[in-house]
């Protein structure tokens, strides 16, 4: 199987040849992971270069600047990649070093209906921005699950929405946090933070 297969684009960029190329390697040379990947393909690719602040999130693209690689997916591909998921995203990791490897559905908002004109169709509940936005955010953390939201308001009406997250799976994610908060600023233009509660017994 050619790289090329595993990329539903018809223009791919060097980049997504290159994660399209681990996956055939991964493919080739891990007999547990073969039968999964191999019906896997992904959409497209973005390399995130960023920085962080204190809580707000600034994307600047800098050189020595950590990266995030985030793999976009179809969303019925989504259960397939979720079985692999943790494996995947490490061997992935080894191959980039110097990147953290997020997978994302790609999903669709469509607009609010205008006022007075009635659609033959009702827009879908997951179609709408906030279902995609929580979708991002589960899809995003996985295999973590969303113990807690908070909304904390600022000066100046702007708002920080803090995330709590499972602290049983601390080891996968807790050093990729800085990115999943850059990324999904990036995304969805929202301030957020993760936070991991320590456990208290």
């Amino acid at each position: 199987m050619s790289a090329q297969a595993k990329i539903l684009s018809q223009a791919p960029t060097e980049l997504e040849l290159q994660v399209a190329q681990a996956f055939i390697e991964l493919e080739s040379s891990s007999a547990e992971m073969k039968a999964d990947l191999r019906p896997l393909q992904f959409k497209s690719i973005r390399e995130m270069l960023i920085i962080s602040i204190s809580l707000f999130i600034l994307q600047i693209e800098v050189t020595g600047g950590k990266k995030a690689l985030v793999i976009f997916v179809p969303v019925p591909s989504l259960a397939g990649f979720h079985k692999v998921q943790t494996k995947l995203t490490r061997e992935l990791e080894k191959k980039f070093a110097d990147r953290h490897v997020i997978f994302l559905a790609e999903r669709r908002i469509l607009p609010k209906p205008a006022r007075g004109v009635k659609n033959a169709q009702k827009r879908p509940r997951s179609r709408t921005l906030t279902a995609v936005h929580e979708k991002i955010l589960d899809d995003m953390v996985y295999p973590t699950e969303i113990v807690g939201k908070r909304v904390r308001y600022l000066v100046g009406g702007n708002k920080i929405q803090k995330i709590l997250l499972d602290s049983k799976d601390v080891q996968q994610i807790d050093y990729k946090l800085e990115s999943f908060q850059a990324v999904y600023s990036k995304l969805t233009g929202k301030q957020i933070v993760f936070e991991i509660p320590s456990e208290t017994h």
